[in-house]
């Protein structure tokens, strides 16, 4: 028995395809909206392999989103956008999980150099509830607004809280290069993202200035006590989907090999979706279509640094996958539902 009804804005999108797919088959919701200006007034089994009453749902334009009259609304669209739209959708009564950035920051003040425009909901941005489970499950339960963590945020976050929050690692820089597939970048039609632009090739991007680098400062602070500033480096990779991010940081004196994997093993004890590895076995391409996140710690006793490396699919635990665990936390039900057929 289908126990929420829920819509999808931006459906065309590539975080908005797999979360269609996614909700299409979860055991616990009813897929009842979806909106794309691109393909509006079309059937969603036109563009998606979907059976049952999901193939038939027209696309709906943009515009019609606060229409919909869904339970819960995933917003997988740009920051501005859900910036205008969730505060609206909460205020008819609808949950709201908001995929871009527009809620992640909890300081206003951040959203301008980072964002590039003034949050206009100070009251709303408080409230919002981070949907990392895996750092952040307590605050989730019955939230009515889920920010939904940036993919480098995941990867990065999940790998570094642990290690700090141990003592383990010492406080000091910590130096991050996430290396990313194009998906990554959104569905553009730009001369920068075509295939012969990016096959065969690595591209450093944004450096400095990645919208993700105060969200994973905020969220290893909150989950570990404090953190130190991040160097970040983003890497475009000719990959389709799929991210590996390796973070160095200073260790304490007498830590071991053994601590640091023991760090990452008792942060994530029963975790479903983590998975700890020695840190050469942590793969791209063993987390591709699912919704799991590898990680693995080694020691450079040399320099005196931790290398601690993380894998996830970009457009699920680093997006759609990770936006159904968000809910099904904070609605109280198994954080598997609809996510544990995901087998790679």
């Amino acid at each position: 028995m289908h126990e929420l009804t829920v819509a999808v804005v931006g459906a065309s999108g590539y975080s908005g395809l797999e979360l269609t797919r996614l909700l299409a088959r979860h055991p616990r919701v009813r897929l009842v909206g979806l909106t794309s200006d691109r393909w509006a007034g079309e059937r969603a089994g036109a563009r998606l392999p979907l059976d049952g009453p999901a193939a038939a749902l027209p696309y709906r334009p943009l515009a019609e989103s606060e229409a919909l009259g869904a339970d819960l609304v995933f917003l997988a669209t740009p920051a501005e956008t859900s910036h205008q739209l969730a505060p609206r959708l909460v205020a008819a009564g609808a949950r709201v999980v908001d995929l871009s950035g527009a809620f992640r920051l909890a300081d206003p003040a951040l959203y301008p150099p980072w964002y590039g425009f003034e949050h206009a909901h100070p009251a709303l941005l408080a409230e919002a509830r981070y949907g990392l489970p895996e750092l952040a499950r307590a605050g989730l339960g019955g939230a009515r607004l889920i920010a939904n963590p940036g993919c480098y945020a995941t990867a990065v976050a999940m790998a570094l809280a642990p290690l700090l929050r141990a003592k383990v690692a010492a406080p000091g820089p910590i130096a991050v290069t996430g290396l990313s597939g194009v998906s990554g970048a959104g569905r553009k039609a730009t001369e920068d993202y075509a295939f012969v632009e990016v096959d065969e090739d690595l591209r450093a991007y944004r450096l400095g200035r990645h919208q993700h680098v105060p969200e994973i400062e905020q969220t290893v602070a909150r989950a570990a006590g404090g953190c130190g500033p991040i160097s970040f480096t983003p890497v475009l990779v000719p990959l389709r989907r799929g991210i590996l991010a390796t973070a160095a940081l200073p260790v304490r004196a007498g830590t071991t090999g053994a601590d640091l994997r023991g760090a990452l093993e008792a942060a994530y004890a029963g975790e479903p979706f983590v998975r700890i590895l020695a840190a050469d076995r942590v793969l791209v391409k063993d987390v591709v279509r699912t919704n799991r996140i590898h990680l693995g710690a080694a020691l450079d006793d040399r320099a005196g640094v931790a290398v601690v490396v993380s894998a996830i699919d970009n457009l699920v635990k680093g997006a759609a996958g990770q936006a159904v665990q968000a809910m099904n936390a904070a609605l109280g039900w198994p954080e598997v539902d609809g996510l544990d057929l995901l087998g790679g």
